[in-house]
């Protein structure tokens, strides 16, 4: 088993049990699961998912979780480029728009 922590930001706390929301936790997966498979595994779908930083460096979803890795769990950023950042996926998941209606 490895044993690491995991902390998820905003509303990716949504999808997991409230005693680990909005904190770190530990979380024990097999030797051989990957990121991808323990966000799942915690209750995260991996779809909502934009960015992973584990020891302060951007991962993919390919990444072997290792005993005493720390994770930070980001959703889409809507006020900051993260583009250089990411490994999940090739580019954001949605560009932020806004659109006015002129009779309000």
């Amino acid at each position: 088993m490895a044993v690491a922590q995991f902390r998820f930001y905003e509303e990716l706390n949504d999808f997991i049990a409230p005693g680990r929301r909005k904190r770190e936790f530990e979380f024990s997966c097999a030797r051989a699961a990957t990121v991808k498979n323990a966000i799942e595994a915690i209750g995260v779908p991996h779809t909502e998912v934009e960015l992973i930083l584990v020891n302060g460096v951007s991962v993919d979803f390919s990444y072997r979780v290792r005993d005493g890795d720390r994770f930070s769990v980001y959703p889409m950023f809507e006020a900051f480029d993260v583009a250089p950042l990411l490994r999940v996926r090739e580019r954001v998941l949605r560009t932020p728009r806004f659109i006015a209606d002129a009779h309000l």
